[in-house]
């Protein structure tokens, strides 16, 4: 190949110009000239792309967030927003794309490699929701940052006798809610994927652990779970924090923790994930392989085929789950 383009889509997640700078440098060490493409696909759509050296991506390493900056594009989705993609690519001698995101990046991707224009894409998001991979660059770093936010919480928390429900993302996933769960000890930790009674797994919980002198609380629950809260009657964090006040007589407070979950510094696992990634997309287009995404297996990084890796399933960890429980009590 003589061109390949970079470009990042849906939610940042840290660890995204790592990937950024290990593929363009790639690239580049390889006497192929690279595109930086701003805003994803609906900067591909409107032809925003510059071209990028080994010094347009000194000093990002560090950095949050993409400098490539992200949108969501409903119109690319369309055969007509596909077509226009596919005709700036043409006219750009574009031969292969970098894509680094999640599902919905991968859809596009695939849409691309189907016709015509090689698509390698690289999982960045930091609920680790790709089911082809073991981890994905962003999941570290967030992780560590609500350990950090609920840590500082939990310091008002025990000087007041409170309870904390803290709300993390994870719309459909819970592996934040899970592994940020245990990381801070929280008492219960309520997840999409596992059904859960708010009488048996938190009112429950607490009074049992009320009785061994303990009291404060912090309770972790998933942005997913809203329609399950609904469902038993709760209408949110907010309102479930009311009703354990109101149940047990402890005072409550919730905190939505939102998107300071996605931004700071990339840890070292993102960073060094992050480049591993980015450089091996490179790679595989460089071979004249599309189609692809990246994937993190153990330690090993590795590729699947894009459709099979988007008709993969990720299941819980249920024996995390309850260990989690029986720890936390």
């Amino acid at each position: 190949m003589k061109t390949i383009a970079v470009l990042t889509s849906g939610g940042d997640a840290p660890g995204m110009n790592a990937a950024i700078r290990a593929a363009v440098r790639t690239g580049c060490e390889n006497n192929v000239k690279m595109l930086g493409i701003r805003r994803g696909f609906k900067g591909l759509m409107e032809g925003d792309m510059y071209e990028m050296n080994l010094r347009s991506v000194s000093d990002i390493i560090h950095r949050g967030g993409t400098m490539l900056y992200s949108a969501r594009s409903t119109e690319f989705a369309t055969e007509e927003g596909m077509a226009k993609a596919i005709e700036v690519c043409k006219a750009n001698n574009i031969e292969g794309i970098v894509v680094i995101g999640g599902d919905g990046s991968f859809r596009g991707a695939r849409d691309l490699s189907v016709r015509g224009i090689n698509c390698v894409g690289v999982p960045g998001t930091i609920d680790n929701d790709i089911a082809c991979s073991d981890y994905t660059i962003g999941y570290d770093t967030c992780l560590n940052t609500i350990m950090d936010m609920v840590d500082r919480i939990r310091d008002t928390t025990e000087s007041h006798d409170r309870c904390s429900v803290v709300e993390v993302m994870g719309r459909r996933a819970g592996f934040l809610a899970l592994n940020a769960g245990i990381a801070v000890g929280a008492t219960s930790i309520l997840i999409p994927e596992i059904e859960f009674n708010i009488e048996r797994d938190i009112i429950d919980r607490m009074r049992r652990t009320m009785k061994t002198d303990k009291k404060h609380f912090i309770i972790v629950v998933a942005e997913g779970i809203t329609e399950k809260l609904e469902a038993q009657g709760i209408n949110g964090v907010n309102a479930l924090a009311k009703y354990i006040q109101h149940t047990l007589g402890v005072e409550s407070r919730a905190t939505v923790l939102g998107h300071v979950q996605r931004g700071g510094s990339p840890s070292v696992k993102d960073r060094v994930v992050g480049s591993q990634m980015g450089s091996y997309a490179t790679h595989l287009l460089l071979n004249g392989v599309g189609n692809r995404v990246v994937a993190m297996k153990k330690e090993d990084i590795i590729d699947y085929d894009i459709v099979e890796a988007l008709n993969m399933k990720k299941a819980i960890d249920r024996e995390l789950y309850n260990t989690a429980m029986e720890i936390s009590i």
